[in-house]
């Protein structure tokens, strides 16, 4: 067996093992971040009207809602139901792309955990 040196496919020294643990230090320290920048990102979304806006933060958190007085009609409560939740699904649709930018590789389909 001439040129063996021993070992478990090159975990003898531990150099390999303590690279990996920087690296996945680093993705958990990347991934914290990235969380905290969605929880302070803001994302609008807005009616076709315009007449509804609403703000979340990347993490879907709503945070106002803002309705212009020309949609509220007594007589037509439906209408401003259904613009509040065009604005909120388009705010939602904000939200995950900025999700996906923001986490990219370490969101994977749920997290990595």
């Amino acid at each position: 067996m001439a040129g063996f040196k021993g070992g478990f496919g090159g975990f003898g020294g531990g150099n390999q093992m303590q690279q990996l643990m920087k690296q996945a230090q680093k993705m958990q320290q990347d991934m914290q971040k990235a969380q905290e920048e969605l929880e302070e990102a803001e994302v609008e979304g807005v009616s076709a009207s315009g007449l509804v806006k609403v703000t979340m933060n990347g993490k879907k958190v709503l945070q106002s809602i803002k309705i212009d007085p020309n949609a509220v009609d007594a007589d037509d409560i439906e209408m401003l139901e259904d613009l509040i939740i065009v604005a909120v699904n388009d705010a939602y649709g904000k939200a995950d792309e900025l999700y996906k930018k923001k986490m990219g590789p370490l969101g994977g389909a749920g997290g990595l955990f």
